[in-house]
């Protein structure tokens, strides 16, 4: 196995981003393509490590880019203007996860048919979105996602939907699991929740250590739904 990367320019609404293509160049063919969208801090080396991984799996995957070429937060209240940015438009921030989309499958090692996406925290509300968007894919996951509904009708979700979630998740509390899970129902989707006892978010992001914002690291979370993860991608891209 041999995990190589490329940067890769692309723009939306005028504003050129740049992602990270990771795959494995010993496999020869055409291969299923998955998105990674990142949290709130933008496209990270943790964004990056995920798109790696996925790679090692088979996978060609794509780190995308929300904010901008060169855009980093240098800290949380960055940030939250960044993210709140982007989606304070809802339609503005489908369209932004389109432009990242038809990006992975413009490249050469992608089957076009077989593609799905992963996102995390700020990242898990843009893959929600997307497959709220009627995008034409396999499956999104979330971890540790917001799960705030937009504010506009949606398409009919064609993708299978997974959802990953602390229930201590201050950001995300039971209420708004409990109208989540109503409105998957609602839409005729294909959705599963999984809801991890003692967990708060980013629960995947071992410098999550702030109990007090109610982000804390949680290993065992943190394995069990990769396995999740993988296993549902593995399921939906055959």
């Amino acid at each position: 196995m041999t995990i190589e990367t490329r940067l890769i320019e692309y723009t939306h609404n005028g504003t050129l981003l740049e992602g990270l293509l990771a795959r494995d160049t010993q496999q020869q063919g055409h291969r299923p393509g998955v998105l990674v969208a990142p949290a709130w801090n933008g496209r990270s080396e943790l964004t990056d490590g995920v798109a790696s991984r996925l790679a090692g799996l088979g996978y060609a995957a794509f780190a995308l880019d929300m904010y901008g070429k060169g855009v980093v937060p240098a800290n949380r209240e960055e940030c939250a203007t960044l993210s709140h940015a982007q989606s304070h438009d809802r339609r503005h921030l489908q369209a932004r996860m389109h432009a990242a989309l038809d990006t992975l499958r413009a490249q050469a090692e992608v089957d076009t048919a077989r593609v799905a996406a992963v996102g995390y925290c700020f990242g898990g509300l843009c893959v929600l979105d997307l497959a709220r968007s009627g995008a034409d894919m396999a499956g999104v996951v979330s971890f540790h996602g917001l799960l705030r509904p937009t504010p506009h009708p949606n398409a009919p979700i064609r993708a299978s939907v997974l959802a990953l979630h602390g229930y201590d998740d201050p950001m995300a509390p039971p209420d708004q699991l409990h109208n989540f899970q109503q409105e998957m129902t609602a839409a005729q989707a294909d959705w599963q929740v999984v809801a991890f006892g003692g967990t708060m978010h980013a629960f995947t992001n071992p410098e999550a250590n702030d109990p007090d914002f109610g982000t804390v690291y949680q290993p065992r979370a943190d394995e069990r739904s990769w396995r999740m993860a993988t296993g549902f991608l593995a399921e939906v891209l055959g």
